[in-house]
């Protein structure tokens, strides 16, 4: 006999807030290191990586919504 697994609430599998709130804080991260001068110098690179990289999520995140919601094949589906 298998039990019934309950469905994860939409607001728990809704990337949009992680995206968000990841790259309001990548943004703030490099500002302060910018505004700091030499002291974090050495930080700038990591930084502008991080918000390199959740610009990177954002547009795969992007393409795949907009493949599911056309109904493509290979798309994810629930975006």
């Amino acid at each position: 006999m298998t039990q019934k697994v309950p469905e994860i609430p939409p607001r728990f599998t809704d990337p949009r807030p992680v995206l968000a709130v990841g790259s309001a804080l990548w943004l703030l991260a490099t500002i302060v290191v910018w505004a700091s001068g030499d002291r974090w110098e050495s930080l700038r690179p990591v930084c502008l990586m991080g918000m390199g990289v959740g610009l990177l999520g954002l547009t795969i995140f992007l393409i795949q919504r907009r493949g599911a919601r056309r109904g493509d094949k290979g798309a994810q589906t629930g975006l």
